[in-house]
């Protein structure tokens, strides 16, 4: 028997060959699997923690990838690399690569001018980086803990709360956290950036 996922709204479905880069075989349901990906991800926020990160390794097309590589790499064989298959959301994946440099790009740029507040600079790189949609699985969690990073490294600021939540639960703070994505995507950041600090 493999392994039977069922999806929430927002959430990428898994391509088969996707599927197959699984490393824990005993792993055959959703529960099974965002509890072992939880697992994994709270190392690596214990990681990160002990870390002392500027912005010129944090904000790296290299450090991107080692970030979910730590999140998600006793999990997943692809974990910390680009996905190579086209998703319900996100960039057509040829253009990964580039959309992250410019997106880089654009955060110091930003940082560097104070082009915006703190909060509005580390959730404008979030939402973008989750519309790139870097990789097969663990999007929204890793651009969220990206967010934590710039805010916690860069400004010196608290993380977000995120509402306390991870969000893997369909409830309603998982739909408000969507509701506020897509309010974004309109070009309303404000919601987003208020659900981060509740």
């Amino acid at each position: 028997m493999g392994l039977e996922l069922v999806y929430e709204d927002g959430q990428t479905p898994l391509s088969e060959e996707e599927k197959e880069g699984l490393l824990i075989k005993t792993i055959t349901t959703h529960e099974e699997l965002d509890e072992y990906e939880q697992l994994n991800i709270e190392k690596a926020i214990q990681w990160l923690m002990r870390q002392k990160l500027k912005k010129e390794i944090l904000l790296t097309e290299e450090f991107i990838k080692a970030l979910h590589k730590r999140m998600l790499g006793e999990v997943w064989s692809w974990a910390g690399e680009f996905r190579r298959s086209e998703k319900n959301i996100g960039v057509p994946w040829i253009r990964i690569g580039m959309d992250v440099k410019v997106l880089l790009d654009d955060t110091l740029y930003w940082i560097e001018n104070n082009t915006y507040a703190p909060d509005e600079i580390a959730i404008r790189f979030k939402h973008k980086l989750v519309n790139i949609h870097c990789f097969p699985n663990g999007n929204g969690r890793h651009s969220r803990i990206m967010a934590d990073s710039i805010i916690e490294f860069v400004f010196e600021a608290p993380i977000f709360s995120w509402n306390h939540s991870n969000m893997v639960k369909a409830d309603e703070t998982r739909k408000s956290y969507i509701n506020t994505i897509r309010q974004a995507d309109q070009g309303n950041i404000e919601p987003l950036m208020i659900f981060a600090r509740n």
